[in-house]
């Protein structure tokens, strides 16, 4: 299973930023894949998830800003930010969990740098 990302950068706040991950290793249509971001000496946290079916859920930090996509015809997810705040900025990792066995799986993570 690997998972790579891209779309990571600077940008100023208020700007917008997109994030991408392409899987393989796994039948991708077939599950949840996740965004989580880490900020600088705090634990990782959630910030997006979509279901094998399209739905979606945030964080509530999101506050509407953000926008997770997938295109299984590519095996990819995106992460759409808008109106990023100096808050925002972190390491972004892409993940999912597989099954049979049990185990998650990440990225190696982009950084998005937000200067204040």
């Amino acid at each position: 299973v690997q998972l790579v990302e891209s779309g990571g950068g600077s940008v100023q706040q208020g700007g917008s930023l997109r994030l991408s991950c392409v899987a393989s290793g796994f039948t991708f249509k077939n599950f949840a894949m996740s965004w989580y971001r880490q900020v600088l000496g705090k634990e990782r946290e959630l910030v997006a998830l979509i279901t094998n079916d399209g739905k979606s859920r945030y964080a509530d930090f999101v506050r509407g800003r953000y926008t997770i996509s997938r295109d299984n015809a590519k095996n990819t997810i995106f992460l759409e930010m808008n109106g990023l705040e100096a808050g925002a900025e972190a390491t972004y990792y892409c993940q999912t969990q597989l099954f049979r066995p049990k185990a998650d799986y990440w990225g190696r993570g982009p950084q998005v740098i937000v200067p204040s």
